[in-house]
């Protein structure tokens, strides 16, 4: 991986915390956590949150190498296996003892058709207990992304699971209510405390966390409370009544920085459009007999007919990176060549609709969320606006996320909005879940537009085992590069994340945008 990339997230130094000094930090975004189970949903600020009480057995240092969590060390056995030897002496928040038992629970539970962490078991064939504190994680052919994947695949207490009957993950999709999406139990440095929906979720220092003496941060207390708008949420900070807010609002950033402290840096995640292209007929659009975003011209129409420049300036305020490719300059497999826009053109557009059928007009909705990524309600807004110059009628769908998601998971839309990080910084996380066709596991989990190409799903499904870095960047370069020309989805930009917080608190600021609890100072 290229360390000079991933260094740059780190944009705050630390402070030692005063020995014993007991501190509170109230933190807020303008979405509430998701659900408490670790392995239901496959989204930033939930898997931050989940990050707080369970643990991988690997993690992220703040430059983005891996070092031990659960997992003290690591072997790789054959080509398709890994060894594991545990950490010992853990003990759950309940008091259970942790062990390779909880692994292979955890890891299989991951696999379970409920659960949105599929990209993160991808490969893996199966788990099993050597003893007590040792496991073997068989894949399905070597699998050079193994350890970067098991960075957030939380380990969960069997035994509380079973109990509780939360033995599989909750069907977020569904609404389904369970033990799990409102309780916890893990090994982490925080438990929890309370949790109200929509209100306040707190956390509490775990007294008798493996890592406390190692611990770079003070914080005892985690209070965090969402807070949808942004007026709100900059108030919030300036009267004192909070301590961070992750997503800052754009155009109170200059303020921010003179009356507190705003830290910043580029996020690996791509924000991006995605289209129906299967459906015969467009769920939300009054064309009948027909699917005009099976029509390649079409989708380069929506495509050229988006001023992302335009959006960067009035929209973004200059927060975000235009890009014509799916994955982020931090991520393995990403060129600048590939992140080259084909540029903004109304006319090109208008004369592509025309020859594909469409110049009387075309008419669709756009869902999108509201409280997610930095300022999407308004990106869809602008969006909407240039393709009605070009004869197009978006009708816009603006939701909260935790609306927005299970119906974009449902499939039950034409068009959408989206955001795409990357945790592993390799391109298969975004190849084999955006690009790649809906298969088995996670081949396509999240390509709700049903793109397809048979060469692009076989030259996936290479990448998946090759070992040789050269071939492998080659064939990533060939997907991207057929999906560009196929305009699969429409990317937009990639997020630029600013964190604003009091002066008195320090951070350390990641590429992924996750406030990393257990390295923050209040002074």
């Amino acid at each position: 991986m290229r360390r000079s990339l991933l260094a740059v997230a780190v944009t705050a130094a630390l402070v030692l915390p005063l020995a014993g000094q007991a501190k509170t930090l109230r933190w807020a975004s303008q979405g509430d956590i998701l659900t408490l189970d670790p392995h239901a949903q496959n989204e930033g600020m939930t898997i931050a949150a989940s990050s707080y009480v369970y643990e991988p057995l690997l993690q992220y240092d703040a430059e983005f190498n891996l070092v031990p969590a659960l997992a003290t060390a690591w072997e790789q056995t054959s080509p398709d296996t890994w060894r594991f030897t545990l950490r010992q002496g853990v003990k759950f928040h309940d008091g259970n003892d942790f062990t390779s038992e909880d692994v292979v629970f955890s890891l299989k539970r991951a696999m379970a058709p409920t659960s949105h962490f599929k990209l993160y078991v991808g490969g893996i064939k199966d788990v099993k207990t050597v003893d007590d504190h040792t496991v073997e994680v068989i894949t399905d052919g070597p699998n050079p992304v193994l350890l970067r994947q098991l960075t957030n695949l939380f380990i969960m207490d069997k035994n509380w699971s079973e109990k509780n009957n939360a033995s599989v993950p909750q069907d977020f999709t569904k609404n389904e209510e369970t033990f799990a999406a409102r309780n916890t139990n893990g090994t982490g440095p925080y438990q929890l405390k309370s949790r109200e929906v929509d209100v306040r979720t707190v956390y509490t220092e775990n007294p008798n966390w493996w890592g406390k003496g190692e611990k770079k941060g003070n914080v005892t207390e985690v209070v965090y409370t969402p807070i949808r708008q942004n007026a709100t949420r900059t108030a919030a900070l300036l009267s004192g009544e909070i301590d961070f807010i992750l997503d800052p609002p754009a155009q109170d950033l200059d303020r921010l920085r003179q009356q507190a402290k705003v830290v910043e840096g580029n996020e690996y995640r791509t924000i991006y459009l995605g289209l129906d292209q299967q459906s015969p007929e467009l769920k939300y659009s009054t064309i009948k007999g027909k699917n005009p975003f099976a029509d390649p011209r079409v989708r380069e129409a929506l495509y050229v007919a988006i001023d992302v420049e335009a959006i960067k300036k009035a929209v973004m305020r200059g927060l975000s990176a235009p890009t014509g490719t799916m994955i982020a300059p931090q991520v393995q497999g990403w060129t600048k060549e590939l992140a080259q826009r084909v540029p903004y053109d109304a006319e090109r557009a208008k004369t592509l609709l025309k020859e594909a059928g469409y110049a009387e007009g075309l008419n669709f909705t756009l869902d999108c969320p509201n409280n997610r990524y930095i300022n999407d309600e308004a990106i869809c807004q602008a969006i909407v606006a240039m393709w009605a110059r070009v004869g197009v009628t978006a009708r816009l769908n603006a939701m909260p996320r935790a609306t927005y998601f299970p119906k974009v998971q449902s499939y039950d839309t034409s068009a959408y909005m989206f955001g795409w990080g990357v945790p592993t910084f390799d391109a298969l996380y975004t190849l084999q879940s955006l690009i790649r066709s809906k298969g088995q596991g996670a081949d396509g989990s999240f390509n709700y537009g049903h793109y397809k190409n048979e060469q692009v799903d076989k030259l996936i499904d290479q990448i998946k085992v090759e070992t040789d870095e050269a071939k492998r960047n080659a064939a990533i370069h060939e997907v991207l590069k057929i999906h560009a020309s196929e305009f699969g989805h429409i990317p937009l930009h990639d997020q630029v994340i600013p964190w604003a917080m009091k002066k008195n608190v320090d951070v350390v600021h990641r590429a992924d945008n996750r406030l990393t609890m257990e390295w923050v100072v209040v002074n």
